[in-house]
């Protein structure tokens, strides 16, 4: 479910930074980002590795328990008083219930399409989500953007049906799910600044920093991921599947949830040491070694012009990247 910034937003893990407060330490933007690449790489092919190779078939159940190690983590460390967080009161729920709903369907079709696609594809196959937040922006906020965005939001398309169609290892349900991430994604990220500046103003700080971010959302999912996870039948598979018997399974889901809170501080860290420029580019860099990665580990079938439609779209996140830093500046 990682990574790509949207004003601020990074979409794929559902995190948001605003206004990061870790203190900035001296020569440590490399170290930084090394940390973010890291974290962001390893959380979805851990993911995938629950997923494909445990056959795990309780996509929701994995949200639900990487969101409470989430949980349970930020509260101690608060509670340390390591770190601040707002208090989630009544008035703040309301306010941010919606958006979390998207978040918690981000996060799920997300899982479902990972169990079912190869890696590298459903790297290209998030491109898409561009695609759709540019219109919505268009259409929404009155957002124009200039013609060499167009043109790079042009090749990722032609890139995810190239790659569609020339996929070895083709799933029409993976795809179907994948396609649904793409648009709640993009609903996330459309939804989302409107209601953090409405949160703000119900916040005793009048402020929503990092931490009570991360808190919010991943408790807000709980009962929903749990509603869901009884709606989707994943309570009998996990009464009767044989996994949930073996520690060593219990470490690596254990594992998922670290990574998946290590990509919020990370990411604030890295985006604090250089800026939103930087972390969008190395962003988009950083999809390459991971679709590299996923193909290899996982032993995925491939074939020259998949291959090639892979590259086209990860050269193509990269055009875009520049092209958005272009149109900011």
């Amino acid at each position: 479910m990682k990574s790509y910034e949207h004003d601020g937003v990074d979409l794929e893990d559902g995190k948001t930074r605003d206004k990061p407060t870790l203190r900035k330490i001296p020569n440590q933007a490399l170290l930084s980002g090394l940390a973010y690449c890291v974290s962001s790489c390893s959380m979805i092919l851990v993911n995938k590795f629950v997923l494909s190779s445990y056959n795990f078939n309780a996509g929701i159940f994995l949200m639900l328990y990487q969101n409470f190690v989430s949980v349970i983590i930020v509260m101690a460390l608060s509670l340390m008083g390591l770190i601040t967080t707002e208090p989630l009161t009544l008035r703040l729920i309301k306010v941010w219930f919606p958006v979390n709903v998207i978040f918690v369907g981000m996060l799920i079709t997300s899982m479902f399409s990972l169990k079912y696609i190869n890696v590298a594809m459903v790297t290209v196959l998030k491109n898409v989500t561009n695609v759709i937040t540019a219109v919505g922006e268009m259409y929404l906020f009155n957002k124009h953007h200039d013609n060499k965005v167009w043109l790079a939001l042009f090749l990722m398309i032609i890139s995810a049906v190239s790659g569609g169609i020339t996929d070895l290892s083709f799933n029409a349900v993976g795809y179907a799910w994948q396609i649904a991430n793409c648009f709640l994604t993009a609903s996330y990220s459309l939804t989302l600044r409107k209601t953090m500046d409405t949160a703000k103003q119900v916040t005793q700080s009048g402020n929503l920093n990092e931490f009570s971010m991360v808190l919010l959302n991943n408790t807000l999912s709980l009962p929903l991921g749990l509603i869901l996870s009884f709606a989707f039948n994943e309570m009998d598979y996990l009464f009767n599947t044989p996994l949930l018997r073996l520690p060593s399974f219990w470490m690596v889901m254990t594992l998922s949830g670290l990574l998946g809170l290590a990509i919020s501080f990370t990411s604030m860290w890295f985006l604090h040491q250089t800026g939103a420029t930087t972390y969008s580019l190395v962003g988009s860099l950083n999809k390459i070694p991971l679709s590299i990665a996923g193909i290899v580990l996982f032993h995925v079938p491939t074939s020259l012009q998949n291959s090639a439609s892979i590259l086209f779209g990860l050269v193509a996140g990269v055009v875009f990247a520049r092209a958005k830093m272009r149109e900011k500046s």
